[in-house]
């Protein structure tokens, strides 16, 4: 995409999500602070370019286990998780998230992402990475 391109996508996703937030709530008077529907824009592109690529994940299991998994299933639970969340289901009064804003920016990205798809290359394998750092050797 480029540093100029990338940073025109990011702004039009927040703009976005923001948007589509204060449509969706246009009832509520608290302000919107925060750039988690630009990054869910991001994430939203990553689906569309590179739904096969194996992502790190911390699944909590008992302990916190580091596993490989797809984008498109990493991505596409993130994405129903928001759903859930912004229809008030699964979380408490305690905070205030814009999760409408989170869905709005994670559909911008993927259809801006979508004219994208026919050039994009494959993501490259990581080679001597361990959990995300570079292996390195024992010395003994």
């Amino acid at each position: 995409m480029g540093h100029v391109r990338y940073l025109l996508f990011y702004v039009v996703c927040g703009y976005t999500a923001s948007y589509g937030f204060a449509f969706l709530n246009d009832d509520s008077a608290d302000p919107l602070i925060g750039s988690s529907g630009a990054v869910a824009g991001v994430l939203g592109a990553y689906l569309v370019l590179y739904p096969k690529a194996r992502v790190w994940v911390l699944v909590p299991f008992l302990i916190f286990l580091p596993l490989r998994l797809p984008a498109w299933l990493v991505l596409g639970f993130w994405f129903v998780l928001q759903a859930v969340y912004s229809n008030g289901e699964g979380v408490s009064d305690a905070g205030t998230v814009a999760y409408a804003a989170h869905i709005v920016g994670f559909l911008a990205g993927m259809a801006l992402a979508w004219p994208l798809k026919p050039g994009t290359p494959p993501p490259p394998e990581p080679r001597g990475l361990l959990f995300g750092r570079r292996a390195r050797p024992h010395t003994w």
